[in-house]
This record gives C-alpha cells, sequence and structure tokens, in this order.
C-alpha cells in the first residue's frame, strides 16, 4: 500500500484537467489578455441525476444581478448547460475541474514519492509541502480575474491543508465584492456527485463514479476560518445534509 494510500487519499488513473477555450456561444470580440468562454464538451451522466431546488444558487444570481459582463470561475466540470447558462447572461466563463486536476496531482505524487525512495531527491511528504507542488500547477490566473466562483463541493474532497492554500489562492483571483458559492457535506457522503445548473433556481446533482474520497467534514467554525477574508451572506442547510454558503469577498 502507497503511502498516500495510508493518509486516505484516493489514486486513480490520471487525466488531464479541462482547459478553457473561446465559445462560439459568446460573439464577442475579446480584446488581448482578455478570459476567453470556455465550452468544453459536453458530458453525459455517468450514473443517474435528479434536480434539487437550490436556495443558495438563486441568492447566488440574485448578487450578480446587474453585474453586466463579469467573469465567473467554474471549478467543476465543463458542463454545456452550466455554461450556456451564464454566457447567455453575458458572462465570460471558464470551467477548471480542480477536482479532477487534483486526482490528477495525486497520481504524480505516488509515482514522486516512490522515486523519492531509492533517489537523492529531498520531497516534502508533508501535507503543507503536498499543498504547495499542487497550487505550483494549478489556479493559475491573474489576480482579480473574476467576479464570481463556483466552488460546489471540491473543499470535503481535496486534503485540508491544501483546501486551506486553495481558498487563499481563490481570495486573490476575485476582484473586491466578488463572491463564492460553495456546498459542504454535513457528514462524508456515500456517494460521489456533481453538479450542473438546469434553470435559475435548480441544480442537476449527477451521481458518478467516485474520483477520490471525502477527506473532512467542516464544522461551522472551520468554514468561517477557512473563508475568513470574507463575511458570509447567507447558508442554506438542504434536507439532503448539504449546505449551501455564500461567501463576498
Amino acid at each position: 500500500m502507497g503511502l498516500l494510500s495510508k493518509l486516505g487519499i484516493g489514486i486513480g488513473s490520471h487525466t488531464a484537467r479541462d482547459v478553457s477555450r473561446p465559445s462560439p456561444f459568446a460573439g464577442r470580440a475579446h480584446s488581448p489578455g482578455t478570459l476567453l468562454p470556455a465550452t468544453g464538451s459536453p458530458k453525459a451522466p455517468e450514473m443517474q441525476q435528479h434536480n434539487r431546488v437550490s436556495n443558495g444558487l438563486k441568492e447566488f444570481l440574485w448578487n450578480l444581478d446587474g453585474l453586466g459582463r463579469g467573469t465567473l470561475l467554474d471549478l467543476g466540470p465543463a458542463w454545456q448547460t452550466t455554461l450556456t447558462f451564464f454566457i447567455e447572461r453575458g458572462f465570460r466563463v471558464t470551467s477548471d475541474d480542480l477536482l479532477r486536476s487534483w486526482k490528477a496531482f495525486l497520481d504524480e505524487e505516488e509515482v514522486r514519492l516512490k522515486n523519492a525512495v531509492t533517489s537523492a531527491d529531498n520531497v516534502d511528504l508533508t501535507a503543507a509541502g503536498r499543498a504547495v507542488r499542487f497550487l505550483q500547477d494549478n489556479l493559475k490566473y491573474p489576480a482579480s480575474s473574476f467576479d464570481a466562483v463556483l466552488l460546489w463541493d471540491i473543499l470535503d474532497y481535496i486534503e485540508p491543508t491544501a483546501a486551506k492554500q486553495c481558498v487563499a489562492c481563490l481570495t486573490e483571483l476575485l476582484r473586491p465584492g466578488g463572491i463564492v458559492f460553495a456546498m459542504f457535506h454535513s457528514k462524508k457522503p456515500d456517494i460521489f456527485q456533481r453538479y450542473r445548473i438546469a434553470d435559475s433556481s435548480t441544480l442537476q446533482v449527477i451521481s458518478s463514479a467516485p474520483l477520490c474520497p471525502a477527506q473532512r467534514v467542516y464544522q461551522n467554525r472551520e468554514i468561517q476560518d477557512l473563508f475568513c477574508r470574507f463575511r458570509t451572506t447567507k447558508s442554506f442547510v438542504g434536507r439532503d445534509q448539504l449546505r449551501e454558503t455564500l461567501f463576498v469577498k
């Protein structure tokens, strides 16, 4: 059993993360250096899906109302329905499947650790060291690039030290007044789920093959500590044991 497995960190086959690309739906010219909308390939549900009413999404959209041509970072898969929903409202959307990037990083870490056993390389095996290595190649966007972030429930699945560093990084990527839509499980989830937007008050919840196991169930105080540089606007707890929370920078 590898070291990462002993730590309870899931390992799987390597898959490259989704990359942003210009969207044919935007229909607008872009100046040099401007973040381009992403389209991505539509992803068919791998297992079952159902709809859930999302008060957090409604509040998120209310905060974005009147923003005009804002920029949004979606840290989930590049679902075409989600992309089109925001593009039609004038947003430039960048999709970056952070959890898939985390999984790919863990694959690379396993190889790195095996090589470190027989080499003279000094590899920092601590959680802090892994967090630094992960962010060396991820969330590499200019400061103050985005008005909004769809974080989903990603922090529940990333090692806590790396999750803390990801939030710190996202804080720098958001403009003042920028908003984060995040979800947290009140207990370790039995199944792995992904989310996409069906309409302004409804999320489609897709049960998928797990990328990696849940790492932590965050308590209210821990969530506040993660987002200590934000103010919490509202939090909604659903019957499905998902807490939706909005954070404004």
